[in-house]
């Protein structure tokens, strides 16, 4: 079942001809975790959903407010077994036909949801390999920023990572500096400094890169800093760490021959549940 445009229905209804994000792409999205009853980080995703569909040129309709948004999550939830937990995605498409060029900027959405077995956030994989994703790039532009339906280098690279028993595989830009992960945001402790590569880099601008670097921001004796990193800093790095606001922080073990702690990210996770009052 999904939520289409504040209805509860079959699947099926939304995949219709006229269904611009399924035939070019045309859509923009939010991937957003619910624990029980409350949707994390509401506020950040949607001022970057307003932003993402202002940037895609999208109407906004003037219903599609904070709270309304709020309400369809949570009414969709409704109709699941009880469960503590959930992954939601929150789609908008463009509608009214056309082929590259629509006929219209008026919009729908849709709302999917799958239940998570454990509510708070955890470190997944206490083993976890990485390696560079070099067939393709991303771009460094303010699209390469957006949550869109157009990710086919994540997808190709997964599929990469896949064939070669890599857990993910990091994603680099045409300056052949380090962007992020194929599904997560990146982080690298050398010392007491702490870097991620700046969303001008070509990042997603992830809403728990957003909260970490706010936890960061509070820990003394430690240096934040947005700035490039290269594939050869990896190699110096004392841990690496990924994010995103499904899975919350996952730290990388393994890069080549390069063996990564994980203390810190331990302590970080803990800090994170503690800010949700997650236990």
């Amino acid at each position: 079942m999904v939520n289409y445009n504040g209805t509860i229905q079959e699947n099926s209804a939304v995949f219709v001809e006229s269904n611009r994000g399924f035939l070019v792409g045309d859509a923009v999205f939010e991937t957003i975790k619910v624990v029980n009853n409350q949707v994390l980080y509401l506020e950040d995703h949607y001022f970057r959903l307003m932003a993402t569909m202002r940037i895609c040129r999208m109407e906004i309709p003037m219903l599609l407010t904070m709270e309304y948004v709020e309400a369809q999550i949570l009414q969709l939830i409704e109709v699941f077994p009880a469960s503590a937990a959930f992954r939601v995605r929150f789609s908008v498409f463009r509608t009214g036909g056309g082929f590259y060029a629509p006929l219209s900027n008026e919009v729908a959405f849709v709302v999917t949801a799958m239940p998570i077995e454990i509510a708070k956030y955890i470190i997944e994989k206490e083993v976890y390999e990485v390696e560079l994703y070099k067939d393709f790039h991303v771009s460094t532009q303010l699209l390469s920023t957006l949550k869109t339906n157009n990710k086919l280098l994540h997808v190709v690279g997964s599929v990469f990572a896949k064939e070669n028993s890599y857990d993910n595989c990091l994603v680099l830009n045409e300056e052949k500096n380090i962007v992020e992960a194929l599904q997560n945001n990146i982080f690298m402790k050398m010392g007491n400094v702490i870097s991620t590569p700046p969303i001008s880099q070509g990042c997603i601008n992830g809403i728990m890169r957003k909260q970490v670097l706010a936890l960061l921001s509070k820990l003394e004796g430690y240096e934040v800093r947005e700035e490039v990193i290269s594939p050869f800093d990896l190699q110096k790095a004392d841990e690496l760490f990924l994010t995103n606001v499904i899975s919350g922080i996952q730290p990388i073990t393994q890069y080549r021959k390069k063996n990564y702690g994980l203390d810190f990210s331990r302590e970080l996770v803990k800090r994170l549940n503690e800010s949700l009052q997650l236990n």
